[in-house]
């Protein structure tokens, strides 16, 4: 069987609302971090950071939902350790669970001395995305399919994430009072 027809028939194995594992949308990005993308002390920039998470993110969001996607939030972001010029950046992305045209995905981010090998864990990081259809409407997307303990453990989280995340939103909408 041809690379592109073993593809196909993994497409067709998962159709759209048939559902899809987690490791089908799985994605992992590498970069180098240039000179062009730190500050003064040779660190990478956090918004160049957020941008990397928020592109390795969304190309997890599109595999899973065969659609194009939107940011709808990051619910958290946290920084352990710089990242310098010349060291490589990988982020690894997989959705963590689906709602209905909403899913969360989450990201880590690693550092790794190309001199050494020694690679450090610098970020994490949760975004929510929505599906959207050609005439920029959200759409249903296909449910999760858990395969590990892993895969369940972060479904489970993911639930409780999303409830603090809409408590939160609720109470910061402005009030509407009757005249």
């Amino acid at each position: 069987m041809k690379t592109s027809e073993m593809d196909d028939a993994v497409i067709q194995k998962y159709r759209p609302m048939e559902g899809k594992p987690v490791s089908f949308s799985r994605a992992e990005m590498t970069e180098v971090v240039l000179p062009n993308d730190t500050n003064v002390l040779g660190n990478v920039l956090g918004g160049r950071v957020m941008h990397l998470i928020d592109i390795a993110c969304a190309i997890a969001a599109h595999r899973h939902s065969n659609s194009y996607v939107v940011t709808a939030s990051v619910d958290y972001l946290d920084f352990r350790s710089p990242i310098r010029v010349g060291e490589l950046i990988i982020l690894k992305s997989s959705v963590n669970r689906v709602f209905n045209t909403s899913m969360e995905v989450g990201v880590k981010v690693f550092s790794e001395n190309v001199l050494t090998g020694e690679r450090r864990h610098t970020s994490s990081a949760y975004l929510t995305f929505v599906a959207i259809d050609e005439n920029r409407e959200a759409r249903k997307i296909a449910p999760l399919i858990l395969e590990t303990a892993e895969d369940r453990r972060r479904f489970r989280e993911a639930g409780e994430r999303r409830k603090i995340r809409l408590a939160h939103r609720y109470k910061r909408r402005p009030q509407h009072r009757k005249a």
